[in-house]
């Protein structure tokens, strides 16, 4: 079992920056790979990074490639999304998600086994 909270959400400007913070808690937090998806209304929720679990891959929806940075601190069980040169687009309630079978590569919202509650991030034009 792994219980993940997201931090870190807000309201900023278009150009702006923000990081977020996903907690968690439980055993064997370095056995997952973790990923940030979000939703915004009336959409389907979206991939937006992943990391392995030991931290030494990364993989980006390609909405978000070149912009934001998923990083992990196994030693304090916390996961991050750097989000840099933030557009009105990228407005939508942000999730933190651990995968129990870290040896894929998966995009899918379905293959993340726990999620945290969300943290809304709004990004004004």
């Amino acid at each position: 079992q792994v219980q993940l909270v997201e931090s870190g959400g807000g309201l900023v400007q278009a150009g702006g920056s923000l990081r977020l913070s996903c907690a968690a808690s439980g055993r064997n937090f370095g056995n997952y790979a973790m990923g940030w998806f979000r939703q915004a209304p009336g959409k389907d929720r979206e991939f937006v990074a992943r990391i392995s679990s030991s931290g030494s891959s990364t993989y980006y929806g390609g909405s978000v490639k070149g912009r934001f940075t998923i990083s992990r601190d196994n030693a304090q069980s916390m996961v991050y999304l750097q989000m840099n040169s933030l557009k009105p687009e990228d407005t939508a309630v942000y999730y933190c998600a651990a995968d129990s079978s870290p040896w894929r590569t998966t995009t899918r919202p379905s293959d993340y086994t726990y999620w945290g509650q969300g943290t809304q991030v709004t990004v004004s034009s």
